[in-house]
């Protein structure tokens, strides 16, 4: 009965250890797709606000050539 509680507690600790590391994997693999998808979206985030900031740009060249106009 000894020989047979060592060899069970021998593999349950195998088996706690590689239920351990296969948790780690999954987390990694979990907190690589949270970044991820953090990166898509500060990178849609700095595109809006550069359309923005064009779009800006060119309706106060647009109004400031009206305005000279106006005022030949």
């Amino acid at each position: 009965m000894s020989i047979w509680l060592k060899a069970v507690g021998k593999w349950g600790s195998v088996f706690a250890i590689l239920a351990l590391i296969i948790t780690l994997l999954k987390q990694i693999i979990a907190f690589i797709g949270f970044l991820t998808a953090a990166i898509k979206l500060f990178v849609i985030l700095i595109f809006v606000a550069l359309l923005l900031g064009v779009g800006l740009m060119v309706l106060r060249t647009w109004k400031g050539k009206r305005q000279s106009k106006s005022e030949i």
